[in-house]
């Protein structure tokens, strides 16, 4: 018996270590870089970590760590609750160390406050891709029965065409222009992923004796889909609270340019366990409200026009950033029956520091009237602005498949955030 106690004892001692040092990994792994709080705020931040932390003050002015007064850098432990408040903007730097030793870096940045109009209007989404994008390859049927592929692996699926023999290839037309005056093979550049690379095809000639590459292509895509807010000190809005991806590649698709527009909700699809619902409508292609600038993975961004202001409102509210969101009663703005309503909902968990800044916040639907109507969440309140305490806080972004009164919400200021993306 005791020599199997001693064999025992060292298996549990490296299995203790094991979970100690996956704990440790993980904490490390899952600590935000960047941490956005407003200015004469007082923000109480629970990490829960192992971690110590120096706090060195860069431009912001007058800041107090745990209620102390900080001239220069000051030491904390992350384990417990640690407070900030500052009297003005700025930046402060955070470095995380354990036994002594750096290991991540965070930027504190204290933001004035801000206001901007939550919306919650559903409309009509069209976007152009920047260059032609390739869905896939395949063969050609040609008059003597052969079936060549001539651009299987030279292009992959989600490629950009870019360019053929020096012409720039705006869309699906351009393409078949380039293909049309071809006599030989043809130089592509193509960006793929971050790089452009440079490839030639000979095209071949199909039964109707007209050149093809042999590849699917798509230049642009369009649906249903909700502004979250305008703000109105960047004339910037901000709608669906995640990017628009293409359907067959799963790519996050590269915008040249686009289009929001009016959109009647003409049926509402209710959702059900395992089959999404969505909202059906028309879009209204002469009713342009705005230009998009931007498909990025926290939502698509652009500036609204005249007729859109128009639609939009003007009441401003205060941004509640994501310290300040709690579980418990909110509500989110939706017009699934073509007028803007309030409905109530409840937020059923807070991931402040999720990988996966689409997914901070877990929410349900508890209105009555908007269950009626839809079940839950559904295709197209995918921007839904959420309100809470009076702040918008941030937007619907996805709903749970196996059940559709539940879904998740991105924090505003990870919207805000890719405003930059416009400069």
């Amino acid at each position: 018996m005791k020599s199997k106690l001693k064999i025992a004892i060292p298996f549990v001692g490296m299995f203790i270590i094991s979970v100690a040092l996956f704990y440790f990994l993980f904490s490390i792994i899952n600590f935000p870089n960047h941490i956005q709080l407003s200015e004469k705020t007082l923000h109480s931040l629970k990490f829960s970590s192992p971690f110590k932390a120096k706090i060195e003050p860069e431009s912001v002015a007058a800041l107090k760590v745990n209620n102390r007064p900080v001239q220069g850098n000051i030491n904390v432990s992350l384990n417990g609750p640690l407070t900030l408040e500052s009297e003005g903007s700025g930046t402060a730097l955070m470095t995380l160390s354990a036994f002594g030793i750096p290991i991540k870096r965070v930027q504190l940045d204290m933001m004035p406050e801000i206001e901007i109009v939550p919306c919650g209007l559903t409309v009509g989404v069209r976007i152009n891709t920047d260059g032609v994008l390739v869905l896939g390859t395949g063969t050609i049927k040609t008059t003597d029965g052969v079936s060549p592929s001539p651009s299987e692996g030279k292009l992959l699926s989600g490629d950009l065409i870019l360019n053929v023999n020096g012409e720039n290839m705006n869309n699906k037309s351009d393409l078949q222009n380039a293909l049309k005056n071809s006599q030989s093979q043809i130089e592509l550049t193509v960006k793929r992923d971050d790089d452009l690379i440079t490839t030639t095809v000979v095209p071949a000639k199909n039964t109707e004796n007209e050149n093809q590459l042999g590849v699917w292509v798509r230049d642009a895509t369009q649906g249903i889909g909700t502004i979250t807010y305008f703000n109105p000190q960047t004339r910037v809005f901000g709608a669906l609270g995640h990017g628009i991806l293409d359907v067959d590649t799963k790519k996050l698709m590269t915008v040249k340019d686009g289009t929001i527009m009016s959109a009647k909700i003409t049926d509402v699809k209710k959702g059900g366990k395992g089959d999404p619902g969505e909202l059906v409508g028309v879009l209204q292609n002469k009713s342009v409200l705005g230009d998009i600038k931007a498909n990025t993975p926290y939502g698509i961004y652009g500036f609204i026009d005249i007729a859109g202001m128009s639609k939009i409102g003007h009441e401003k509210m205060s941004i509640g950033l994501q310290d300040q969101v709690h579980e418990g009663p909110a509500t989110i703005y939706s017009d699934v029956d073509d007028v803007i309503r309030e409905y109530d909902v409840f937020i059923e968990s807070v991931n402040r520091f999720t990988n996966d800044e689409t997914k901070g916040m877990v929410l349900r639907i508890t209105d009555p009237a908007l269950l009626r109507k839809t079940n839950g969440i559904v295709q197209g309140m995918s921007g839904s602005p959420i309100i809470q305490d009076g702040k918008i806080i941030g937007a619907v972004t996805h709903v749970f498949v196996r059940d559709p009164t539940k879904g998740y919400g991105i924090f505003i200021e990870n919207m805000l955030k890719q405003e930059k993306t416009l400069s």
